[in-house]
């Protein structure tokens, strides 16, 4: 196992993993043909996994128009409250396809709370596309039209996600073994 800032992480999903998972993700974007698409990564977390994502869907002729929602509902803590924008995008929705890429969906509160947003804004169509969907912590009525990979009942870091804003470089995703 690594150790990374004196901690042993047990990797979960390696980059080689994601990465070829990713490609794959976009394959399945691109065949739903959408037309006029956005692409709004929800940040902090989603910020590697969006940028591989897009590369990707670039790889397969895919040509989004790219934004940025900042939403926080943690802090630096591990207990999600009520979501806030804390940065919102600056293009138009009203008309266009939305996609909207997530590091983990878990809960659903955050992201039931961005893809409201962006319908109430006048979105023709909002999907999302999350690294990792935690079906045994949801609590609001919202799945992912894209799943990178299911995740097990463990809080995970890692290839954007963090603990107490540690651990988002690692290029995979673990388990900090102990306490983090």
């Amino acid at each position: 196992m690594p150790i990374v800032r004196g901690k042993e992480i047990e990797v979960l999903f390696d980059a080689a993993t994601i990465a070829e998972r990713n490609l794959d993700l976009a394959k399945k974007i691109a065949a739903r043909g959408h037309k006029n698409l956005i692409v709004i990564a929800v940040l902090k977390g989603s910020f590697i996994f969006a940028s591989d994502l897009i590369r990707a869907l670039h790889e397969v002729a895919v040509e989004p128009e790219v934004e940025f929602l900042s939403l926080a509902s943690y802090g630096s803590g591990t207990v999600g409250g009520e979501v806030r924008v804390l940065r919102d995008i600056e293009s138009e929705v009203a008309g266009r396809e939305v996609l909207l890429i997530d590091d983990i969906l878990e809960s659903g509160n955050t992201l039931k709370f961005a893809r409201d947003l962006m319908l109430e804004r006048g979105a023709a169509k909002v999907e999302i596309a999350v690294l990792l969907d935690k079906h045994s912590k949801r609590k609001a009525d919202i799945d992912a039209d894209y799943v990178g990979f299911d995740c097990p009942d463990y809080f995970v870091v890692g290839y954007g996600m963090d603990v107490a804003h540690a651990f988002r470089e690692l290029p995979y995703v673990g388990i900090v073994k102990g306490d983090a």
